[in-house]
């Protein structure tokens, strides 16, 4: 038994460490040359596997460009789920926004995001994939909602939440994102975008901002 579970632990290490490499390969080539302009079977070259083990751990090329994008979809509702005992949901979202642009770790943020941010502005396809992220990001947090509070399925507290939550860290994000991609400087985008969410916060109502407050030990 253990000979074996050592196995298959081997094995999906493995399976990780290719699929990270195709990945960094494939995101070497559309830094370089662009989205549009790199084709699967090229990517596959590069990284030296076939065309069908590329698919095998991305069913499509905009999974290659956004590899970490069940990460990101589920950031939201992790932060929730491990926010502070007396604090809200939107609170722990709110802190998390914020922290991310005063230490300028958002992703926009870092030097190494600028041409990726072109990249993404350059493509229909991966523009829509971003739309599509923010979509799954808003039934992350809804799901995270019902799961924390015990809603009922006819219970529209859970849902609306969720999209204004959704709807305050996109906004952040693609004003990031817009402002990075005009070539200002890091830090005037972080002082604007934390202006920006502070109007956000500013137009939260109570019942949001007060939603599914955890509860104390």
């Amino acid at each position: 038994m253990t000979g074996t579970a050592r196995a298959e632990g081997l094995r999906e290490r493995k399976k990780r460490q290719t699929r990270q490499r195709i990945a960094d390969i494939a995101t070497g080539l559309f830094l370089e040359r662009g989205f549009e302009a790199v084709t699967i079977a090229e990517v596959a070259e590069a990284a030296e596997v076939s065309v069908n083990t590329v698919y095998n751990y991305f069913p499509a090329k905009e999974d290659l460009f956004f590899d970490r994008q069940e990460e990101k979809v589920q950031h939201l509702s992790r932060v929730i789920e491990a926010r502070e005992a007396g604090e809200s949901a939107a609170r722990a979202v709110l802190r998390d926004l914020r922290t991310s642009l005063e230490e300028k770790t958002a992703d926009g943020l870092r030097p190494e995001f600028r041409r990726f941010v072109q990249v993404i502005r350059e493509s229909a396809a991966l523009t829509a994939r971003v739309t599509l992220m923010h979509e799954l990001i808003c039934h992350a947090v809804y799901d995270t909602l019902r799961e924390e509070t015990g809603a009922g399925p006819d219970d529209p507290l859970p849902r609306l939440i969720a999209n204004q939550l959704s709807w305050v860290s996109s906004v952040v994000q693609n004003s990031v994102i817009r402002l990075v991609a005009a070539g200002r400087d890091p830090d005037d985008v972080a002082r604007e975008a934390l202006g920006r969410l502070d109007l956000l916060e500013a137009m939260l109502g109570e019942l949001t901002l007060n939603y599914a407050v955890k509860n104390t030990p």
